[in-house]
């Protein structure tokens, strides 16, 4: 088992950043790939990135590439979310997800992710 509490989150203008954190309860952390999904209101929830366990890979949705970036520290149990020059379209509660390394397939399918968040919300103002 699993436990995920983000923290972070925040009012924002336009440009700024914000580094969101999420600190993992457990056996194992660096067994898990771990990544970031939003939900923005009447939307769905949508991949934001993710980092493999052993840290040699990343991905992120084309809409925060060149602007957010993802890492990990396994000593802390903790991944990070950097975002910078933040969007109003970037306003979302902002979840992070576990998925052990035994279940593979793509990092940005929500659906192989075994434990979530209750999320942290960000608010970016023109």
């Amino acid at each position: 088992q699993v436990q995920l509490v983000e923290s972070g989150g925040g009012l924002v203008q336009a440009g700024g950043s914000l580094r969101l954190s999420c600190a993992a309860s457990g056996r194992s952390f660096s067994m898990y790939t771990m990544g970031w999904f939003r939900q923005a209101p009447g939307k769905e929830r949508e991949f934001v990135a993710a980092i493999s366990w052993r840290e040699s890979s990343t991905d992120y949705a084309d809409s925060v590439k060149g602007r957010f970036t993802i890492s990990r520290d396994n000593a802390k149990n903790t991944v990070y979310l950097e975002m910078n020059r933040l969007k109003p379209e970037d306003t979302a509660v902002y979840h992070c997800a576990a998925r052990h390394l035994s279940r593979g397939g793509s990092m940005s399918y929500e659906g192989r992710y075994d434990y979530w968040g209750q999320g942290t919300q960000v608010t970016v103002s023109l």
